[in-house]
C-alpha cells in the first residue's frame, strides 16, 4: 500500500512563467548589487541554497550565512511580489490527479519534496491553490542537498503518519533526474513527468517506476494499488 506520495513542484505541480528565476536575480542585483551570472546557471531540478551558493562562487562572494540570511529574507518579497504579476500555471492534470488520490478507498498522505526554501513552497502554491492539499514535506530548509532532503521528509513523514512508514510505501514525484535520483537515494518508488525540465526521452533512462508525459497519462489508481 502507497501510505505517502511526494510531491516536487517547480515544473510538476505548477509553472510559475520563471517567478522563481527572476526572484534570484532581482534580489542578487537589489541586495548585493551583482546584475549578471544568474542568466548562465541551470535551475531545473536544483535546490535553493545550491543556487545561491554557486552565484555567490562566481562573483567570489563570502558564502556566510549572514549573506544566506540576507539573501532568503529579501528572495521571499521580490517572489511574492513577481507571482503576482506573472502568467503561470498549473501543470496538465494535476487538480484532477490530487482529487483522484484523495477519493482512493485508502488514500495517502500528500507531501513535498522540492528544493524550494519552504517559505518560497508556500508562496509558489498559494498563488496557485495548491497550498493545503499538503500535509507536510522536505525543503531546502532540510538541507542543501535534494537526496538528504528526501530523507528530511521520509522522517518528517514518519513522525506524522507512523514510524513503521517504509520507503516502499512512498512514491516520489518529480519532472527531473534529480526527482528521481532523491526517490531511490531512500528506496521511494519513483514517477517522472515530462512537465517541466527534461523531456520524456531524457527521463526514461534513469529508471523511474512510470515515466509518463504528464499527469493526465496516469491514474492515481496505477500508483496506489489496493
Amino acid at each position: 500500500m502507497i501510505r505517502l506520495v511526494l510531491f516536487d513542484i517547480d515544473g510538476t505541480l505548477v509553472h510559475t512563467g520563471h517567478a522563481g528565476t527572476k526572484a534570484f536575480a532581482k534580489t542578487f542585483a537589489t541586495e548585493f548589487n551583482l546584475h549578471h551570472g544568474s542568466e548562465k546557471m541551470k535551475f531545473a531540478g536544483r535546490t535553493d541554497v545550491s543556487l545561491v551558493r554557486e552565484f555567490f562562487k562566481i562573483h567570489g562572494l563570502d558564502e556566510s550565512p549572514a549573506h544566506f540570511r540576507q539573501f532568503f529574507a529579501r528572495y521571499v518579497f521580490w517572489l511574492d511580489h513577481i507571482l503576482a504579476h506573472s502568467t503561470g500555471h498549473a501543470c496538465p492534470g494535476i487538480f484532477e490527479f490530487i482529487r483522484d488520490l484523495q477519493n482512493l478507498p485508502n488514500p495517502p498522505m500528500l507531501g513535498l519534496l522540492t528544493g524550494n526554501i519552504q517559505l518560497g513552497a508556500e508562496i509558489k502554491l498559494r498563488a496557485f491553490g495548491l497550498w493545503d492539499f499538503f500535509v507536510m514535506g522536505g525543503f531546502a530548509d532540510d538541507h542543501e542537498d535534494r537526496n538528504h532532503i528526501a530523507v528530511a521528509a521520509l522522517e518528517r513523514g514518519r513522525r506524522v503518519l507512523s514510524k513503521d512508514l517504509q520507503p516502499q510505501e512512498i512514491v516520489v514525484i518529480g519532472d527531473t533526474p534529480f526527482d528521481v535520483r532523491c526517490g531511490k537515494f531512500i528506496g521511494a518508488k519513483t514517477l517522472a513527468v515530462a512537465t517541466g525540465g527534461s523531456k520524456l526521452d531524457e527521463l526514461k533512462p534513469c529508471g523511474a517506476d512510470w515515466t509518463v508525459q504528464d499527469l493526465t497519462k496516469i491514474s492515481a489508481r496505477e500508483i496506489c494499488p489496493r
